[in-house]
């Protein structure tokens, strides 16, 4: 396969697939809708370099042999040159090992799947073609340990995670983080039945853990939270990003019911000049302005992008992309800074603290600013 294979004089082709219909509409037609704007945007100033970008799109129906189907389709006989935002962790599971194997360089994933998680990725089969944007959730467990370290001073961190693929990446960052600073922690599985969580949450209590990471997604959070308050389990608790929002805040509230502090991280940011960079998306993402997942699909475009742009006016290659990516770090229009020097692959490190309070607009108060692991550490 030629690497430059979908690119003429004056186009490019981009793809991705990603689900427009079913349950999962709500998050893949809003990335989608923000390629497409970030790609306007783009082509409205000359393109890049005199080549417009044009996007190809298949709906996958968040489905991996559909995924992997689309996939074909697109990069082996559309040609496309590139991936941009690859949406859900059964999709990119579908087609990872093909990425990797061809080498096509792939842009942002709308996951945290824990197999993208790379910290010396030296050749594509290490997946030195994949850069990954919003953190893998390897990457936000370590962020995690650092953030209870950093606020709360603990002896010994709990952690309850559920036995799903989100649990057990959080978990495995978690771990590799205590481990490489020495701290203690007491982890306890809950299934996604909860069958299991009284009794995990029972050992925690005897434990004496200071604090507790809750590495759960959305539907099972509030119910471990709330059995946390049922056993008075007072401790304070820290979530993933995944939790951060409205309708989350308020499941919980009505379960804990104020017993103790609840914190989530968060890696995008609207303060500053990520306000001005939000406003003038806006006018290209019009009814999806203050859409998070469309902003996801804008900062993926933005990424590929800042990487041809990197290259300058010749012809780009699929092999020059490691070298450009890994040059400096990038940063994220609304949030902290990627670096992929080095091969590092564990999308962005920088990560702002939002506090459970329903009296705030998204149901979560901010606290602190982006962050790095690096700053976090240096506080200690």
């Amino acid at each position: 396969m030629k690497m430059e294979q979908s690119i003429t004089g004056d186009e490019i082709l981009v793809a991705n697939s990603a689900a427009l219909t079913g349950v999962f509409a709500t998050t893949g037609d809003p990335i989608v809708a923000g390629i497409h704007a970030y790609l306007d945007m783009v082509n409205a100033g000359g393109g890049i370099y005199g080549r417009t970008l044009r996007l190809l799109h298949i709906d996958d129906g968040y489905d991996g042999p559909k995924a992997l189907e689309a996939f074909e389709e697109l990069v082996m006989r559309q040609k496309a040159f590139a991936y941009l935002s690859h949406f859900g962790a059964p999709s990119v599971d579908a087609t990872l090992d093909e990425i990797r194997r061809i080498g096509i360089p792939v842009f942002g994933f709308a996951t945290g799947l824990g197999r993208l998680y790379a910290e010396q990725a030296q050749n594509f089969a290490q997946g030195a073609n994949c850069y990954p944007i919003q953190p893998i959730y390897v990457t936000e467990g370590r962020v995690l340990v650092v953030r209870a370290l950093s606020m709360f001073r603990p002896k010994k961190i709990g952690v309850l995670y559920t036995n799903d693929d989100t649990g057990r990446d959080l978990l495995a960052g978690v771990m590799l983080q205590c481990r490489r600073l020495g701290k203690d922690f007491a982890e306890q599985r809950v299934e996604l039945d909860m069958s299991t969580l009284p009794a995990a949450v029972e050992a925690l209590k005897a434990a004496q853990v200071d604090c507790v990471i809750i590495a759960a997604p959305q539907a099972f959070f509030p119910t471990v939270a709330g059995e946390m308050a049922d056993q008075d389990l007072c401790r304070p608790v820290l979530t993933t990003y995944l939790n951060s929002i409205i309708t989350i805040a308020q499941a919980t509230n009505r379960r804990v019911k104020g017993k103790f502090d609840i914190y989530a991280l968060s890696w995008l940011n609207y303060q500053d000049e990520r306000l001005d960079n939000l406003e003038e998306a806006s006018i290209w993402l019009g009814d999806y302005a203050m859409n998070g997942y469309a902003h996801c699909g804008w900062i993926s475009a933005h990424f590929f992008c800042e990487g041809l742009r990197r290259m300058g006016p010749g012809m780009p290659r699929w092999a020059d992309f490691p070298g450009v990516m890994e040059r400096a770090p990038l940063q994220i229009p609304f949030g902290g800074k990627v670096d992929y020097a080095g091969g590092k692959r564990m999308g962005t490190q920088e990560m702002s603290l939002v506090k459970l309070d329903l009296s705030a607009p998204t149901g979560w108060q901010f606290i602190d600013g982006l962050r790095s692991m690096g700053e976090l550490l240096g506080t200690l």
